[in-house]
């Protein structure tokens, strides 16, 4: 089997989160047949005997990859110490292995939220350089006028950070008339981030639902309801979430090297004389 970071071994064992893991290497806590491990280190775990603890490591669990359709008013954490229900509440009776939801979806949101034990690609969903595109439907009291349209477009600052739409379309009406659904599209997926986008615009949301995730989106998934990604979905996440290189700097496309392009002065060939 291929090399893996050993902090990644150990998450996906189930024994802990990566970040915990980190610690466990730098603590010392972590032996590969007998040595201790260093941080940062790579091993292939079938050739290896670790040891956490001087106790033997489980084989790492098989990758998981799930779409749940999150209820509002669930947590969207591993564990809530005020005793509320939260996403894996509703896939333990199912899933075995130990996952995780990526990225935040509040208390009282609800929609599409991925949950895997894919640390790497976790992360890569996750991180806003990676420009993940998050659709929610968003349900306000009345319309925006366009100047409010205007502020919701021109953005918000948010822990710091300068956070606009990459998209905000009018869908339709509510029962009534009173109300409107808005199609918005996010890159940065900051906590509250839609509801603090419409607040600033004079809005307060009544209702929001994550529709897509990236690639990933399913209309027939209900509350509660979650299903495993296809291997195409997985495929096609891992390629729009591919860092990307950064060009080196050179010369512009096209252009050719100092040396080239300069024709070089002709060497006189001396001629010998007959004697």
């Amino acid at each position: 089997m291929a090399e893996e970071r050993l902090q990644k071994i150990i998450a996906r064992s189930g024994l802990c989160s990566r970040r915990d893991a980190d610690r466990l290497v730098a603590d010392g806590r972590v032996r590969i047949d007998g040595r201790v491990a260093e941080p940062g280190e790579k091993v292939d775990w079938s050739k290896v005997h670790i040891k956490v603890d001087g106790k033997a490591l489980r084989a790492p669990e098989p990758a998981r990859y799930f779409l749940l359709y999150k209820p509002r008013e669930v947590m969207t954490t591993c564990d809530d110490p005020e005793g509320r229900k939260t996403v894996l509440d509703l896939v333990r009776p199912v899933v075995r292995e130990r996952i995780y939801p990526v990225g935040r979806l509040d208390y009282h949101s609800e929609g599409l939220l991925l949950l895997t034990n894919d640390g790497e690609l976790a992360a890569r969903v996750a991180h806003p350089r990676h420009g993940v595109v998050r659709e929610y439907m968003v349900k306000i009291r009345g319309d925006l006028t366009r100047g409010e349209y205007d502020k919701l477009m021109a953005g918000t600052n948010i822990d710091g950070r300068h956070v606009k739409p990459r998209l905000a379309k009018r869908e339709k009406s509510g029962r009534g008339g009173g109300t409107t659904w808005w199609r918005i599209e996010v890159t940065e997926g900051r906590t509250h981030e839609v509801r603090e986008l419409f607040f600033r615009a004079g809005h307060h949301v009544q209702r929001l639902r994550r529709t897509a995730i990236g690639p990933l989106r399913d209309d027939t998934l209900k509350p509660g309801e979650f299903r495993t990604l296809s291997e195409n979905e997985i495929t096609t996440l891992r390629r729009v979430t591919k860092p990307t290189k950064k060009a080196k700097p050179g010369r512009p496309p096209g252009s050719k090297p100092k040396d080239q392009g300069r024709r070089k002065p002709a060497q006189r060939k001396s001629a010998s004389k007959k004697s």
